[in-house]
């Protein structure tokens, strides 16, 4: 894949997901610099592994400023400027009743995970982005901006809040090179999916693979294809939006959800 961006230096954060470890593969076969960043320090360094030499890695936690202050320590300790942002770091937090189950703590954690950390990262290196003219930024979101699920609320709210932040900053920062956009997964082959997948098949008292199965059928109807989506396609499409390729697009929210969210994407 040719995406023109042989040379530009990426941070990606949450690296230690497989759709941020399908995506640093695309751009790291681009010629781009790579700087992962994940809490989790084993998973981090088995990815680093599969990656190879010249990928430098932080361990960091960005629910906290200090933690995105390290990876900007991390980019300029490297000799680097970052010009491709891609946010991946999230958790699902709490779930249940939206107020009956629900505490603050679990509101703040959500908030501070999944929204407040992306904008400690915009922080870190938009401005530089802005500065030289060109910058690629792209949040991974959820099909759940556009389709909130009930027990889902904190979840539901903090990445919503993430797409419009997304969408405000891309109306002022694209006149300076950065376009910004985001992704909108659903229900994908990964490490998270597959504890839901593991819980719902002991909970119900069936196989793995008739959890997902009744999942699908009972909880995701409008899904189409019928089947969890693949990491690399996810990557695939947020590895185009990192790409000179995708000059013309800002301020979009791109949904790989095999069609599991039932309304127009206006």
């Amino acid at each position: 894949m040719d995406l023109d961006i042989n040379g530009r230096t990426a941070v990606i954060s949450g690296a230690a997901g497989d759709m941020a470890l399908e995506t640093a593969k695309i751009l790291q076969g681009d010629g781009c610099n790579l700087v992962l960043t994940d809490i989790d320090a084993d998973e981090l360094a088995e990815v680093a592994s599969k990656l190879g030499d010249g990928v430098v890695t932080v361990v960091a936690d960005l629910s906290d400023q200090a933690g995105a202050d390290e990876v900007a320590k991390a980019v300029e300790d490297a000799g680097w400027n970052a010009d491709i942002l891609i946010h991946a770091a999230g958790v699902t937090g709490a779930k249940g009743d939206p107020l009956d189950d629900i505490t603050e703590d679990d509101w703040m954690h959500a908030w501070n995970t999944d929204f407040m950390s992306a904008v400690r990262m915009s922080k870190a290196f938009i401005p530089g982005m802005n500065a030289r003219g060109w910058g690629r930024v792209v949040f991974v979101v959820s099909e759940n901006v556009a389709q909130p699920y009930p027990d889902e609320v904190v979840y539901n709210a903090s990445k919503s809040a993430l797409l419009s932040f997304s969408k405000g900053m891309s109306q002022v920062y694209a006149q300076k090179g950065t376009l910004i956009n985001c992704v909108a997964p659903a229900f994908i082959k990964t490490d998270m999916t597959d504890g839901m997948m593991e819980k719902r098949s002991e909970k119900l008292g069936v196989s793995f693979d008739e959890a997902i199965e009744s999942f699908l059928e009972e909880e995701r109807p409008h899904l189409s294809l019928k089947r969890r989506g693949r990491p690399e396609e996810v990557a695939f499409v947020i590895a185009c939006l990192c790409s000179e390729r995708a000059s013309f697009v800002n301020g979009s929210n791109w949904r790989v959800d095999g069609g599991a969210v039932q309304s127009m994407n206006l």
